[in-house]
């Protein structure tokens, strides 16, 4: 890549200089009791916060968390993280009450070497993610205006051209983190030339969201395992009842169109859990996939299918995985994702764990992390990066 990253930085010398660091710290929040339920993205970015630190630069982290529309939401405050960031750091955070205004100023003008600081959610701002070229750009000049460099780890972000990842590198000399590098060298593996057999697992909800990237993977990869509610449009394509399953209906005839152009190259589910309702009590039990019963919906791949993916994925030696095989945060309907998972760490393979509710899953099904090669931290983004987009936090590090 033609882009300095973090070491480059530190050869410069940080001491005394103010590093302002876009971080994804976009963790999930407990909703009763406001607490971290996962905090993988938070420990994702502290090799590069502890390697400021310790240089003597005076660190300024800035992240969004969640959806807020513009402005202050309280159940979207970043107050949380900041206590779990300084746990994991083994010294306090200084929170700054707003983003750019008078209590982020004071708050980075009082760090001393080596402290961190941490700026309310940056969705707080309309100009972060506006449209509005001024707009951003307006938003940008004030964060920009809070430090001598930028670093950008938020991997999760890079496809978003927001103010703190498109904008602000214009205005800083910028470099890439340690977890933003990491992400682009693996990715480049899997779109360069990727070691065969290359398989890959692609799960989730919907065929429309993954669409681009399945048109993108096909010609390239050699096997495609398809499960989690997606796989149901797929076996409507087939002629298969699928009940009360969740159903694309004006996404059949593409479906059907893709198997068509890859013949023998996508493998569906051959039997699934199917339930009498979206509930983790609900009455279920394992049938054909070609059988499910009118009133019923799939919630989860079956054994035999598990086997036959578990198989395919034995001959790999890379494997890409992202999207649920089931709705896991059900136990009843999380076996065929462990299982998946599982097949998939024993695979004698380069297995990269595409971020999103993957990266969840492996986390809260309890799965040795370091057993896959990589765990992405962005599942938008890996899956933009392989489908050939433009990023445009890469492209502003590369300029």
């Amino acid at each position: 890549m033609t882009i300095r990253n973090l070491d480059d930085l530190l050869a410069e010398g940080v001491s005394g200089r103010r590093v302002l660091v876009r971080a994804d710290l976009n963790v999930p929040l407990d909703k009763q009791s406001g607490e971290i339920t996962d905090d993988g993205r938070i420990r994702a970015v502290l090799p590069t916060l502890s390697a400021l630190v310790q240089a003597g630069a005076k660190v300024v982290v800035c992240s969004h968390l969640g959806r807020p529309k513009g402005a202050p939401d309280p159940q979207f405050s970043l107050r949380p993280v900041a206590g779990r960031l300084g746990e994991l750091l083994g010294a306090p955070v200084h929170f700054a009450e707003d983003t750019v205004g008078d209590s982020a100023q004071s708050t980075v003008g009082a760090l001393a070497d080596g402290q961190v600081a941490l700026l309310e959610n940056l969705r707080f701002n309309a100009g972060e993610t506006s449209k509005d070229d001024a707009e951003r750009g307006a938003f940008a000049d004030q964060l920009a205006a809070l430090g001598d460099a930028y670093v950008d780890d938020a991997f999760g972000a890079v496809h978003r051209k927001h103010a703190s990842v498109h904008d602000v590198p214009a205005r800083l000399p910028h470099f890439a983190g340690r977890l933003v590098l990491r992400e682009v060298e693996v990715l480049s593996r899997l779109t360069g030339s990727p070691e065969r057999p290359y398989v890959v697992v692609l799960g989730g909800s919907k065929v429309s969201d993954k669409l681009a990237v399945i048109e993108a993977l096909l010609p390239t990869v050699d096997r495609l395992l398809i499960g989690g509610g997606m796989c149901f449009t797929f076996l409507k394509a087939q002629g298969h009842e699928v009940g009360t399953s969740l159903l694309e209906k004006d996404m059949v005839e593409t479906c059907r169109n893709l198997m068509e152009r890859a013949p023998g190259k996508i493998m569906l589910p051959v039997d699934v859990v199917a339930a009498d309702a979206f509930a983790p009590d609900a009455a279920h039990d394992t049938v054909p996939a070609d059988g499910i019963p009118s009133h019923r919906l799939g919630l989860d791949i079956g054994p035999e299918t598990v086997a036959g993916f578990a198989a395919a994925l034995s001959q790999a030696k890379t494997v890409f995985w992202n999207g649920p095989m089931g709705v896991f945060e059900m136990a009843a309907f999380a076996n065929g994702t462990r299982g998946v998972a599982e097949a998939i760490t024993k695979a004698d393979a380069f297995s990269v764990v595409g971020g999103g509710d993957s990266a969840a899953a492996v986390r809260a099904l309890g799965l040795d992390e370091s057993s896959f090669g990589h765990i992405s931290t962005g599942g938008g983004a890996s899956l933009e990066y392989l489908e050939g987009k433009t990023l445009p936090g890469i492209a502003a590090l590369e300029n």
